[in-house]
């Protein structure tokens, strides 16, 4: 392995518009501090370089001490943020995680590195309930990165968990289902809060 694919980027995406949740999941507070910034902490313990993917409108609303990449605009959907930073830093890997993810800890980051795959277009987290692809819980490797903007400018979806599942990704189980629990609703955000809790 060249020191170019041992190298894993962390990315933080907070760029999207929290719709159903109704405010910024990315400003959530879970752990004492926004959501955006614990995830940011987790991944800045485990991979070389740390980098919150933002909106262009987001970036000057940041008080905090982040290294950002900016959504270029050429996709759509979360593909967007993971192939905006692809371009900034086209060499390196990058684990994503989406920013509704309250219940990911240090532990599930590691044992998804532990199992990382350079051979295949991502190494994924997926559910033993569904056994799909969770693409905002993954590495991504720089060559399945190029093979998503070919899929990017031929399918008709812009959907990432549809180029894993007709992709040649690895999929790993966590210990338990529900650390990759999203949080996209206020239903959701209480059963988060009560798994914390305990």
């Amino acid at each position: 392995m060249t020191d170019y694919q041992s190298k894993i980027y962390g990315l933080v995406l907070s760029g999207g518009k929290s719709t159903r949740m109704g405010n910024d999941k990315g400003l959530i507070d879970y752990h004492g501090i926004p959501q955006r910034e614990h995830l940011y902490n987790l991944l800045n313990e485990v991979c070389d370089k740390t980098f919150l993917s933002v909106r262009d409108e987001q970036k000057d609303k940041l008080t905090e001490n982040f290294d950002c990449i900016v959504d270029e605009n050429k996709y759509r959907g979360p593909l967007d943020g993971i192939l905006s930073a692809h371009a900034k830093h086209p060499n390196v890997a990058w684990l994503v995680l989406a920013c509704d993810l309250p219940l990911i800890n240090a532990k599930s980051i590691t044992a998804l590195i532990a199992k990382r795959d350079i051979t295949k277009v991502a190494t994924s987290y997926a559910t033993k309930e569904s056994n799909l692809p969770e693409p905002l819980v993954a590495i991504w490797e720089p060559a399945g990165l190029e093979k998503a903007i070919s899929y990017m400018k031929t399918a008709g979806s812009s959907c990432p968990r549809k180029f894993l599942i007709n992709s040649d990704a690895k999929l790993v189980h966590p210990e338990q289902d529900v650390v990759l629990h999203n949080a996209n609703s206020l239903e959701e955000y209480e059963f988060a809060l009560s798994k914390i809790n305990k």
